[in-house]
């Protein structure tokens, strides 16, 4: 087989592909057998029907067609990498001349492939690299933002007989129905106003309501068989509660903690808030390098890339192709796809090592921002085949770090800070040297800083308290959780001309498609 390869953009490449015959002589064969085993021919067993019958009956032009079907995808796949290709997005394949149409065994297959590609990208001297962020100041503020949640979690619910306000909760019944159907029903659902995890409107349709007041109010469905079309929502608030903390003195140190004193709790959370406060700094470093990264670096996006995801997310919030809403996020998809690439780049240069903790962290966060219990998030992203998906973006995510160890971090006054980084590096190469010697003890990859303990040790016992008190009988399902994470569109078809079969099929294109991320 050869291949040509021509650059016709920076992130798109054409390649011209020559097959000889006796390359594609395996597949006309399989593509023959493949067609008597699907046929019935009076006189002959399924599967039994002789080649130059199937041949007579069927025309060699039907049976090249299916050769070359079957085969053309791992024929791109051979050109793809011995052209060293980058793939993203789908192929469009062109096949312009098919050999032995006319019974001979001659000639050549030729077909075309223009595919987008990532974009070279020269990655900086990080060690020369240089960013600013504003600290986080552990403040009084600080303090007392940890101790009024953690009173909230000791908080009692008491009923108030007034309109619902931002922040109070509503124990509320609703329907929702199109057309005069009703969709979906809950009933005795707590809710607190201004979480905003339920249907959009909600709030504003709650705020001003008092127990026993009912209103409607049009909001798009955002999960089931109807998600994304517009419902009528009736919805009445049962009661009106707020939420009364206790008082923040001695006997709540003692009820809530381990310690006997206001004044020690409130040290302890100083503690605690500092901690926070160098993760923070991490995080800060980390985002405010990747800015930097792309606002310096000429990074090139493939136009159909852009497009291409900016109709999945239509169709994942059931728009159609061409809603204004597209051009509203074109700006942040282009970007989101540049730092992809950039940290992919950095990927494929640095040692990236996602470990099992890395993951479960993820999910956390990721369970936390849609309302959806970690578990059954874990299994629809399974089942949906997005698992991959994640786990490359956690691995971008610590690419980040890999390199941030090398750059020198600075705050407002311009000192430099240390975020801890380089120590672990340093002790990543003690114990590889150590491993060297004692090939057993492989070092997993460094794991994340665990989740802060709540101070508190009687903490989850009054949690549960709360949340019994709170849920108001919440087993009932809520109609219009956040949706989870949408499911990727599938890859389309490659295009393909005549004389050539169909088109490059599913398994060619899943294999270039890495755009996925």
């Amino acid at each position: 087989m050869k291949t040509e390869s021509e650059k016709l953009s920076p992130t798109r490449v054409k390649l011209t592909v020559e097959v000889p015959f006796d390359e594609l002589k395996p597949a006309v064969e399989a593509a023959t057998t493949k067609i008597a085993d699907q046929v019935q021919i009076p006189g002959f067993r399924k599967g039994k029907v002789p080649s130059k019958l199937v041949e007579q009956r069927f025309g060699r032009p039907a049976i090249m067609q299916e050769a070359v079907n079957d085969a053309l995808p791992d024929f791109y796949q051979q050109a793809a990498a011995e052209a060293e290709l980058k793939p993203v997005g789908r192929p469009e394949v062109e096949v312009t001349e098919v050999p032995g149409l006319d019974g001979s065994e001659e000639g050549n297959l030729l077909f075309t492939v223009e595919q987008d590609v990532r974009p070279e990208i020269e990655l900086p001297d990080f060690a020369s690299y240089e960013v600013e962020i504003e600290e986080p100041e552990v403040d009084a503020d600080a303090v007392q933002v940890r101790l009024d949640e953690l009173r909230e979690r000791f908080g009692t619910l008491v009923g108030v007989d007034r309109p619902a306000e931002d922040g109070d909760f509503v124990s509320l019944d609703m329907i929702a129905t199109i057309d005069d159907e009703e969709i979906e029903s809950v009933e005795g659902v707590s809710y607190r106003i201004g979480e905003g995890n339920m249907l959009e409107g909600l709030d504003e349709a709650l705020i001003g309501l008092s127990a026993e007041e009912t209103t409607t109010f049009v909001s798009k469905l955002a999960g089931g068989d109807r998600a994304g079309e517009e419902a009528q929502v009736k919805v009445t608030a049962q009661s009106v509660k707020v939420r009364e903390l206790p008082e923040a003195d001695d006997e709540f140190a003692e009820m809530a903690s381990e310690f006997d004193t206001i004044d020690e709790l409130k040290e302890d959370l100083k503690v605690q808030a500092e901690k926070d406060a160098e993760g923070n700094r991490v995080a800060l470093a980390r985002n405010a390098l990747l800015e930097k990264l792309l606002e310096e670096l000429e990074i090139p996006v493939p136009e159909q890339l852009v497009e291409d995801e900016i109709l999945s997310h239509l169709q994942n919030e059931g728009k159609e192709a061409g809603d204004p809403h597209g051009e509203e996020i074109r700006e942040d998809t282009e970007k989101a796809i540049r730092a992809q690439f950039v940290l992919d780049e950095i990927n494929g240069t640095r040692q990236v090592d996602v470990d099992q903790n890395d993951l479960m962290s993820y999910m956390t966060q990721l369970s936390a921002q849609y309302g959806i219990e970690s578990n059954q998030l874990l299994q629809m992203l399974a089942q949906s085949g997005q698992l991959e998906q994640i786990f490359a973006e956690v691995q971008r995510s610590k690419a980040l770090d890999v390199v941030l160890a090398d750059v020198t971090v600075k705050n407002a006054k311009g000192d430099v800070l240390d975020l801890g980084l380089k120590a672990e590096e340093a002790d990543d190469a003690e114990q590889a040297e150590d491993a060297e010697e004692k090939p057993a003890a492989k070092k997993a990859p460094a794991k994340k800083a665990a989740a802060k303990k709540a101070p508190a040790k009687k903490a989850a016992a009054a949690d549960e308290a709360a949340a019994d008190e709170s849920a108001e009988d919440a087993e009932a399902e809520k109609p219009a959780a956040k949706k989870a994470p949408a499911k990727k569109a599938p890859a389309k078809k490659a295009p393909a001309k005549k004389p050539a079969a169909k088109k490059a099929s599913a398994k060619d294109e899943a294999a270039a498609d890495e755009t996925a991320e």
